[in-house]
C-alpha cells in the first residue's frame, strides 16, 4: 500500500446519510436491498453521476443487475424515486434520478410521528386532568362532567393549566362545583387571563377587594332556589 493509493481513498469523500433515515427506513417500508439501491443512488449523484444504471449499482451490491432493475422499477412505482428530465445546451435531453421524494416521504413520516407523540401527551395530560378532579371532588367523575371538561379543552380552548387554577380558586373559595369553576373560566376569558400568573394575581385582587355585600331580595331568592351556591366572581 502506497501514500499515492491512501490519498485517492480520501479523495473520494464521504456520504452523509441522515440519521432519521437509517432509524425509520423500515417504517416508511423500505426493505434492505431497497434502501441501499437508494443509499448507491445518493452517493451516485453526490459523486456527479446522476444516471448510474443497473449495472453500475449492482457491482456495488450483492444483487444482480436484473434484480437492481427491478428493485428500481419498484422504488419508482412507489414514489420513492423519480427520473427527470432535462434539456442541456445542445437540446439534447438528459435523465437524472431524484431522490426528493424520498426526503418528501421522511418529513412527511417524521410530522406524522410528531402529530402522534404530541396527541398521546395530549391525551395524558388530559388523563391526568379527570384525576386531578376526582381526587378534588373525592369520586369519580359523572359523564356530564367529563364532557364539561372535554369542551373546556376542545372548544373553549382553555388551556388545561388555566382549568387547573380555576378548579384551585374553587376549592379556596369552599364552591367546589362544575358551574362555579365554568364561571371562573368564563370570567379569567373575557378579562384575558391566559397564564397561570395573571389567574392567580387576579383572583388575589378579587378576593381583596370583594366587600360583604346585602344582596337585594331578587339575588338572594335567585342564591335561595339555586342548588349550586351563589357565583361571585361575576359581581364587578
Amino acid at each position: 500500500m502506497d501514500k499515492e493509493n491512501i490519498i485517492e481513498w480520501f479523495e473520494q469523500g464521504s456520504v452523509s446519510i441522515p440519521k432519521l433515515l437509517m432509524n425509520h427506513y423500515a417504517q416508511l417500508g423500505l426493505n434492505e436491498i431497497e434502501f441501499m439501491t437508494l443509499m448507491h443512488i445518493h452517493a451516485a449523484l453526490e459523486g456527479g453521476n446522476s444516471f448510474p444504471t443497473p449495472v453500475e449499482l449492482s457491482s456495488k451490491m450483492s444483487i444482480s443487475s436484473t434484480a437492481c432493475m427491478e428493485t428500481l422499477r419498484s422504488l419508482i412505482q412507489r414514489g420513492f424515486l423519480t427520473i427527470e428530465q432535462h434539456h442541456d445546451q445542445s437540446s439534447m435531453i438528459t435523465e437524472t434520478y431524484s431522490l426528493k421524494p424520498l426526503w418528501e416521504k421522511l418529513i412527511y413520516f417524521m410530522m406524522k410521528e410528531t402529530q402522534h407523540k404530541t396527541a398521546e401527551t395530549q391525551q395524558q395530560t388530559e388523563l391526568d386532568l379527570y384525576s386531578i378532579f376526582e381526587k378534588e371532588f373525592g369520586r369519580p367523575l359523572s359523564p356530564f362532567e367529563c364532557e364539561t371538561l372535554t369542551m373546556w379543552v376542545d372548544q373553549d380552548h382553555h388551556d388545561i393549566v388555566i382549568i387547573k387554577a380555576a378548579l384551585r380558586e374553587a376549592v379556596m373559595s369552599g364552591k367546589l362545583n362544575f358551574r362555579y369553576i365554568d364561571r371562573i373560566l368564563f370570567e379569567w376569558k373575557k378579562n384575558g387571563i391566559k397564564t397561570i400568573e395573571q389567574a392567580r394575581s387576579y383572583g388575589r385582587k378579587f378576593r381583596q377587594h370583594q366587600q360583604p355585600q346585602k344582596k337585594s331580595s331578587a339575588v338572594e331568592k335567585e342564591a335561595a332556589n339555586s342548588s349550586v351556591p351563589f357565583f361571585n366572581w361575576l359581581e364587578q
